[in-house]
């Protein structure tokens, strides 16, 4: 089988209905495909989604649901587990797929070997692009996100890659888990997310673990989705969410966690030499 597609989904049947059905208009009949929606908190709305709406739309599309909230890493992962595709796509339901852009992620790993990890242009719904290709956190810089002061703009700005060129394919730290593309190579090399991460920074460890296997992580924006973005562990009240909202708590614990695993200098690791391989020509 040529792709796998893993579409986490938490209590969201309308835009789990969305996402598949622009999946199924734009993949082209010829490709070998499944597409594998692992359903937290699963509902009957979700699964008729699955089983009814949708099930003529795709030759291989299962659900598997889940009777609690297993978190968007483990999600990922039992995704991962049953994926048969020598390409993995992972997706939110709140991703639009625009024409072509599978394909031309596809066909980026197949002619770039040695990036492992590729993340597409996300838009707004007023074609305005969204942030979605970042340099490493540190401390400081995740305080600035959520209390942004004059004098932290420039941190701000640095993580958000503003002194680069992002108009074209580029090398960076991390991409946006909303929409990744890998090979089952790949995978199996770096193996899956760390379910330590319950919802964040899941994506960013992967990342970081992809550079240090060798491989490099692209932001290629000449591929293109719509993306329905909302900061969930962000709320009104800057630091006081960590008091008032659940998202927060679940954000500020897996930050800790990531500090502790990786330091806090924000620093891209380094491939161990045998895994080292040249960048692309294009970077």
């Amino acid at each position: 089988m040529t792709l796998s597609v893993i579409i986490v989904n938490f209590r969201n049947a309308p835009l789990l209905r969305l996402a598949l059905t622009s999946l199924a208009r734009t993949l082209g009949r010829q490709l070998s495909y499944e597409v594998i929606v692992i359903d937290s908190e699963s509902s009957v709305e979700t699964q008729n989604v699955v089983h009814h709406d949708c099930v003529g739309l795709f030759e291989r599309l299962s659900i598997i649901p889940f009777a609690d909230n297993i978190g968007y890493t483990r999600g990922v992962n039992e995704g991962l587990r049953r994926a048969a595709g020598a390409y993995i796509l992972n997706l939110n339901p709140d991703i639009v797929i625009l024409p072509g852009a599978v394909e031309g992620m596809m066909q980026y790993l197949a002619d770039h070997p040695q990036v492992g990890l590729i993340g597409p242009g996300l838009l707004n719904f007023d074609d305005t692009r969204q942030d979605s290709c970042f340099r490493f956190y540190t401390p400081l810089t995740m305080l600035a996100r959520r209390i942004p002061l004059p004098f932290t703009k420039s941190l701000i700005e640095r993580f958000l890659l503003r002194d680069q060129d992002c108009s074209e394919p580029v090398a960076v730290d991390w991409v946006m888990g909303s929409a990744l593309m890998m090979t089952r190579e790949a995978v199996d090399r770096v193996g899956m997310m760390d379910e330590q991460f319950f919802l964040y920074l899941s994506e960013v460890d992967w990342a970081w673990r992809f550079w240090e296997n060798g491989f490099t992580v692209v932001y290629l924006p000449t591929v293109r989705m719509y993306h329905y973005h909302q900061r969930q562990s962000k709320g009104r009240f800057g630091i006081l969410d960590i008091i008032v909202r659940a998202q927060t708590r679940w954000h500020l614990r897996d930050a800790i966690r990531y500090f502790r695993k990786h330091g806090v200098s924000g620093q891209r690791p380094q491939a161990a030499p045998e895994t080292q391989e040249p960048l692309i020509s294009s970077l």
